[in-house]
């Protein structure tokens, strides 16, 4: 299509001018918004908004994280600002259209505190009407869709996606104006932008917009398999999405086979307006679809099973780097020959990169950075310098350097200014002037963070591997937490595996324990040169390893939900930082090993 190769071709066009496009993103900036309350602290009132560089911009302007924005943020939603420069106008000057809740670290649901609130935190973005970043956005995302088109043309009849979408609780800040994820958006908008964005989906609006997890996605799956013949994809933001969702069908798929048999959802769904669209999806009763799921997921080995349910399904798409690339594997056992697709390193804050080869893998997926997107800089990233995380230093588009790991610096079209985005990059190359980045982790906060995700998915990588045959395909999932507050500073691992392990026989917990004591060297060989330096000189005290009870996680996600967490854009937690995290954990440990 025309359309698709002038957008193709305008993203080549940016990355081959890529200093220039950087040079002009800033310069567009700061014309509209360099005289916003936030940067009159550092810029006062010179000239500098007409002839500026982007050098003396980074020495005026101090790095910055959420935190220096925090409490004009939550100001803005409570309505309690004043309409001047320092009041709506202290970050931009456009309008602002809603607020993008974004979950962090610290997230905790289910602890209450002495005020009576849950230990919860998200981070509240400001979402402004800013037409120079719908123009970024557009070229980002459609780009994104012509890249896709060009490898899989649409179909006329089979044009369906079993798209795993959860809109979210939608609410409304105390200054009138919507809170959602970010990729709710679309269905925020007009019944027209919502069609359009729902009418490849299978399943109707109303479970998009439910309001159980658990129902939504079982009817998620009920539409699929009853119009198994038109889907084109199966699709989800995140991998864990789709992952939790075959996991929903292995342990439900015999209520599945009724419901498609008898034309009606089961009872179970209690959401009505879910109920009556999906009745009416349904059609009455299906007995020979039924019997074909029965054929399919009766049987004890569900590789491929995607290909099996969904013959006509071409792909499957979804994020499958950084922390979501421990579900690549038995997501890839789901799919079989059906290819999986990577994402976009796409935030809340800014579109980032573009994956231009979606094919590959995640262990080789390149986000060919967007220089119209936002002004970028990197911060030079080194876990064993003591200095890593103070004074450096950052460089932009032309002086990165293939190899090194930088964490990534935003100054955006909607309000943040040398904004630390929190993501620990590795730059492999560059398509055109543009560099290609490898997204490595989430920021460690500070040095003394001596444990890293990606030390903490080898660590566990590792014992996967001691146990052979006995775990294979048996862990569900895992989370670190560093205990540097009490006298015995230690690091601890959480465990979680299928119920059929074998280290969850309470009569074979002794030679539980033993098997996982045997483990410890090879666990402690994947956490890295920095815990093995504070191990060795005694900085740090025993590895603990607690083996959490089966849905230990899945708690954490539906609690988490419930307290307005977005669905579509939960990610488990890897590093816990939150205390009531590591206590709700501990309440359903199985079984705890001390390591000596």
């Amino acid at each position: 299509m025309a359309e698709d190769d002038d957008l193709i071709n305008k993203i080549e066009e940016t990355t081959i001018n890529a200093k220039r496009c950087q040079h002009e993103t800033l310069a567009t900036i700061l014309r509209i918004n360099g005289r916003v309350g936030y940067l009159q602290r550092y810029l006062g009132n010179t000239n500098f908004y007409d002839h500026f560089d982007a050098e003396t911009f980074r020495r005026l302007v101090p790095l910055s994280t959420y935190d220096d924005y925090a409490d004009h943020i939550n100001r803005m939603a409570e309505g309690i600002i004043d309409d001047d420069v320092d009041g709506w106008h202290f970050l931009s000057f456009d309008p602002i259209i809603c607020f993008f809740l974004r979950g962090t670290d610290q997230t905790f649901i289910g602890v209450m505190n002495s005020s009576g609130t849950s230990g919860m935190k998200q981070k509240v973005i400001p979402y402004y009407d800013s037409a120079s970043s719908k123009a970024a956005s557009f070229l980002a995302h459609y780009g994104s869709s012509a890249i896709q088109r060009r490898l899989f043309p649409p179909r006329p009849s089979v044009n369906k996606s079993l798209w795993f979408l959860y809109a979210g609780n939608i609410t409304i800040t105390k200054s009138g104006f919507k809170a959602m994820a970010a990729s709710s958006i679309p269905l925020s908008s007009s019944k027209e932008s919502q069609s359009q964005f729902l009418s490849t989906c299978i399943a109707p609006a109303e479970v998009v917009k439910g309001s159980n997890l658990q129902q939504q996605m079982y009817c998620h799956l009920l539409c699929g398999l009853r119009k198994f013949e038109v889907i084109d994809s199966i699709r989800a933001p995140y991998a864990i999405a789709l992952i939790k969702a075959f996991s929903l069908l292995q342990t439900n798929w015999e209520q599945l086979c009724n419901d498609l048999e008898s034309g009606t959802v089961s009872s179970e769904i209690t959401d009505i307006a879910m109920r009556d669209s999906v009745n009416e999806l349904l059609c009455g009763p299906e007995e020979e679809i039924a019997n074909r799921v029965r054929s399919i997921c009766q049987e004890k080995n569900w590789e491929g099973v995607i290909g099996k349910l969904w013959p006509n399904a071409r792909y499957v798409r979804c994020i499958t780097t950084g922390s979501m690339q421990q579900y690549y594997t038995k997501l890839k056992h789901y799919a079989g020959d059906i290819p999986l697709l990577g994402g976009e390193y796409f935030a809340s804050e800014c579109c980032v990169g573009i994956n231009m080869d979606i094919m590959q893998p995640p262990e080789l997926t390149r986000f060919v950075m967007l220089p119209t997107a936002a002004y970028f800089e990197f911060l030079p990233f080194d876990l064993k310098d003591k200095n890593a995380f103070a004074g450096k230093e950052t460089v932009d588009f032309s002086e990165v350097e293939v190899g090194k790991m930088y964490e990534v610096v935003v100054t955006t079209y909607r309000g943040l200014y040398r904004y630390r985005l929190g993501d620990v990059v590795k730059v492999v190359g560059f398509h055109n002037s543009s560099p290609e980045l490898e997204l490595v982790m989430r920021a460690p906060k500070n040095y003394s963070e001596i444990l890293t995700e990606r030390d903490l998915f080898r660590a566990v990588q590792n014992l996967e591997l001691a146990g052979g045959s006995l775990l294979l395909g048996q862990l569900v999932e895992f989370a670190g937490f560093m205990d540097l507050e009490s006298e015995a500073k230690h690091v601890k691992i959480f465990v979680e595996f299928a119920h059929e392990c074998m280290l969850l026989d309470k009569e074979k917990e002794n030679e539980s324990v033993l098997f996982l004591e045997s483990c410890q060297s090879t666990i402690e060989d994947g956490l890295g040169a920095m815990y093995k330096l504070k191990r060795g000189n005694g900085e740090i005290q025993n590895l603990v390893l607690s083996v959490v009870q089966p849905g230990t996680f899945d708690l954490l996600l539906h609690k988490a939900v419930e307290n307005n967490a977005p669905a579509s854009q939960y990610k488990p937690p890897k590093i816990i930082r939150s205390h009531g995290i590591v206590d709700f954990m501990d309440v359903n440990s199985a079984l705890t090993v001390v390591f000596n």
